[in-house]
């Protein structure tokens, strides 16, 4: 029984000490994996860094030799760059000269043209003078004309209007003068024959009112009758008288009307009359209003053209400055022109000596790198990057920066 129990405990002893032993063992595995790991990073890091240094140690070297080759081909370019310089120069220089004969041509035939140019406008300004002082003459002539023809119009309208006047006033005067003498004359005549025939009736009646009275007091009733055959008598006797008294009375309101009618157009007349006489005192004023603004214009345009005459007087002293300077400047400028035409030939006289001269180094190469002092340097490197003027040269330039951008890329 105890050995069985021994035996139990012993068994659960050897599993706790096989795990034991299998966890030092998976220690030491792990540590020797780290260990291996640790070694295998320093030695990728070292070869890391050993090709990083042998690459950019190459890629220096490829670089340099890069350069070389890049020197080189910008040497050759520079070169032909340099002869075609030269040849550019030679027919820019062609170019100057041939420009500056031609200007100098040019401002001798603009001279020659200024000069008839001057002539023709004093010429032009002579015959507008001549054309304007005729214009004027002709001008105040035909006003004149017209002056005295309107004076003699109005003069002669006056004179008929005047003429017609006196003839319608003595008409109507005579007219009035006629219409009153014969309204008087019939006034009278009926006045008279109207008053003698009352006054015979009145006493007609009375002596046989008086006779009857006396005489046939008995016999009313015929001298009634008689009375009544004496009336209508009477009557019959008058009716002619009355009617002609009637007829003279509307002749007389005739008269009247026609006389009434005669005054009114007498009255219109005279208001004609001073209408008239009022127009042709407004067309004097008118007249004499024109003639003061014709000789206001022509004062003003006196002087307007003294304005001209001393404007063309300033202007023919502005002219004559204006040439004398450009003849001056002209000169000077031919002069100039001679001194840098002497200084070209020169020039090109010492290129030719020195073309001369030249060894057969010097025409292989002409330009020496040592040949020209640093300050001579730098002021050649701004004169070559500076912007050219010549169309050629712009066009050379254009041509050579896309070629430099793609030898420096």
């Amino acid at each position: 029984m105890s050995d069985k129990r021994r035996s139990r405990a012993a068994a659960p002893m050897a599993a706790e000490d096989g795990l034991l032993l299998l966890q030092s063992q998976a220690l030491a595995e792990e540590e020797e994996a780290k260990t291996k790991g640790e070694m295998l990073t320093r030695f990728l890091k070292d070869k890391l860094a050993k090709e990083e240094r042998s690459s950019t140690l190459n890629l220096h070297k490829l670089r340099t030799q890069w350069r070389t080759v890049l020197r080189e081909v910008k040497d050759k370019e520079l070169r032909q760059d340099i002869e075609i310089f030269s040849q550019t120069f030679a027919r820019v220089m062609d170019c100057k000269d041939s420009v500056i004969e031609s200007l100098a041509t040019d401002l001798e035939e603009a001279e020659e043209q200024h000069a008839q140019a001057l002539r023709s406008h004093l010429y032009n300004i002579d015959r507008l003078l001549q054309l304007q002082q005729s214009r004027l003459t002709c001008l105040e002539e035909g006003y004149n004309a017209q002056l005295e023809a309107l004076k003699m119009e109005l003069e002669a309208e006056r004179r008929t209007i005047l003429e017609q006047h006196e003839r319608e006033s003595c008409y109507l005067r005579d007219v009035a003068l006629a219409t009153e003498q014969n309204y008087a004359k019939n006034n009278h005549e009926a006045t008279l024959n109207f008053q003698s025939a009352r006054d015979d009736i009145k006493y007609k009646s009375q002596q046989e009112k008086q006779y009857s009275r006396l005489q046939l007091g008995g016999k009313v009733e015929v001298l009634w009758e008689q009375f009544q055959r004496a009336m209508q008598s009477y009557t019959e006797a008058t009716e002619h008288q009355k009617i002609a008294f009637e007829a003279l009375k509307q002749k007389d309101k005739k008269s009247s009307r026609e006389i009434e009618m005669q005054a009114k157009k007498l009255q219109k007349l005279q208001d004609l009359v001073t209408a008239t006489k009022g127009q042709i005192a407004a067309h004097l004023r008118e007249s004499e209003k024109q003639n003061r603004r014709v000789r206001e214009e022509k004062e003003s345009v006196l002087r307007q053209l003294q304005e001209l005459k001393n404007e063309m007087k300033q202007a023919r002293a502005t002219a004559h400055g204006s040439l004398a300077r450009l003849t001056t400047q002209s000169s000077a400028a031919l002069k100039a022109l001679a001194r840098v035409v002497e200084k070209a030939q020169r020039i090109l006289r010492l290129a030719e000596m020195c073309r001369k001269l030249e060894t057969e180094e010097e025409k292989v190469l002409p330009f020496y790198p040592s040949s020209l002092a640093e300050g001579e340097q730098q002021d050649a490197q701004k004169v070559l990057e500076e912007t050219p003027t010549e169309p050629l040269a712009q066009v050379r330039r254009q041509h050579r920066s896309p070629r430099c951008c793609h030898s420096g890329g």
